[in-house]
Formats: C-alpha cells, structure tokens, sequence
C-alpha cells in the first residue's frame, strides 16, 4: 500500500513508532503511543487493531507494537518528509529549530515525493535534520550513525558530542539555543554542586558545532557557564561519548 492511500491519522501513528523505536532501544507499547500522540488509549487500540488488519504494524492485545516490512517503508517515507521539510524551513526560510516541528507536521501530509525529492536536491542532500535526526534517503536507506547514548547517562568528567535533541521539547531546544549548544557541540560533565538548585546533569560547553539551528555562526569559544538539566531534559540529548 503507497503512502498516499494512508489516512492522515495512520501516517501519524507509523511516524510515531518510529520514532518511538529510534530513540529507545525498549519495545514500543501502546501506551507510549498514547502519551506521544495525547490521544485515549481506546482511539490507540483501534487504530492499531486496524493497521495490524492492513498489515502495517504486529501487535498482540496488551503486548508490544512493531512495524512489518510494509508499515516500515511508509515510516520511512513520513520520516523523509519530516526531516526534509525541517531542514528546509530552517535553513531556507529562517525558522529556528524549535518552530519547525509543528509546521513540518502540517506540511508533510500535503507535500508530494516530488517536491519532497526537490527539496532534498535542493538541499544538498542533508544526512540530518537540525535536530541531528538522521534523514533517510530518496532509496529509503538510512545514514550511518555513531554509537550514541542519552547524556543522563554520561559520567561526571566524560567530554561528550552532542548527536541529536529530541524535538519534542521546544523550551528545552530553545534554552540549548540560548548557550549555543546544538549537533556537533562538545560538552564536559562537571558535578552539579550544591548550587545547581536541583539540576541532576550539569555539563560545560567546550567547543561549537558547526552552525547553529538557525543558520547563525557560533562566534563565542572555549569555557563557558555550565548548563543545568534535569534527568528528563538529558534524557532528550543523545550523545557520542569522545
């Protein structure tokens, strides 16, 4: 079945295990659908129950949810068009990366492959959106990526580079835009201390990346004011440890 033929809502919900299953290693259950998407957990049971009936995603009642090779390459296509339109509206049209999330979710259920294929030539061909996702290519085939883990579960003294932000937390990604940290900053885990009022991850930027989420150079260099993160907001950074 084309992508096309798909409900919008069903578009969503492929996208959301997918992502679902890039950034946790767990088995995706239809509860976390339920709390990515703010639906009920009854709208969630059927619509999986329906694309199982499609053959686009493996789910048993109260087990985990999967996608079949069919419910995959139809992820794969909205996750071309997410990080595509992303990376578009961020570089071409001045958006900063916490605005484009929303957008891209409205524009990539209209948009066809090729404007999409445009867009990507256009481009350059980017590996990763401004987030640090990485962007499937027009075969389908996803980049190379590093071994990377969440910063919550980097050590105290351990320089890290940041890979991707989940970008489903605007204030997070604009507070990190504010200390000019985005994919491709090096950071040091330093101990919070008695004065971090309650942040359990404190890390120091060491280095710049190579451009900033809004197309803007990063002019400052060396040392700063450490960043404090609850465990929730590391949890949103993956990183490569150096």
């Amino acid at each position: 079945m084309d992508v096309i033929q798909l409900s919008t809502n069903v578009q969503d919900y492929l996208k959301v295990i997918w992502d679902l299953e890039e950034w946790d290693d767990g088995p995706v259950h239809p509860t976390d659908i339920a709390e990515r998407t703010g639906m009920k957990q009854s709208t969630i049971s059927g619509a999986l129950s329906r694309m199982v009936n499609a053959g686009l995603v493996e789910h048993k009642p109260y087990g985990r949810v999967g996608l079949t090779s069919a419910g995959r390459r139809s992820a794969v296509t909205m996750v071309r068009r997410h990080r595509l339109l992303e990376t578009f509206l961020v570089e071409v049209l001045g958006y900063t990366w916490d605005e484009v999330h929303e957008e891209a979710d409205a524009l990539e259920h209209a948009v066809s492959e090729k404007l999409v294929d445009r867009i990507d030539r256009y481009l350059g061909h980017p590996a990763q959106d401004p987030h640090g996702d990485a962007i499937p290519t027009e075969s389908g085939s996803m980049p190379v990526v590093p071994l990377t883990k969440p910063l919550s579960q980097a050590e105290d003294g351990q320089t890290v580079r940041v890979w991707r932000v989940s970008d489903q937390d605007p204030a997070l990604l604009r507070y990190l835009s504010r200390h000019r940290v985005r994919p491709g900053t090096l950071l040091k885990l330093v101990s919070p201390g008695d004065a971090s009022k309650g942040a359990q991850v404190c890390v120091r930027k060491i280095s710049a990346g190579q451009s900033s989420p809004n197309g803007d150079e990063d002019e400052s260099n060396g040392i700063t004011e450490p960043l404090e993160l609850d465990d929730a907001q590391a949890s949103r950074i993956q990183v490569v440890i150096q």
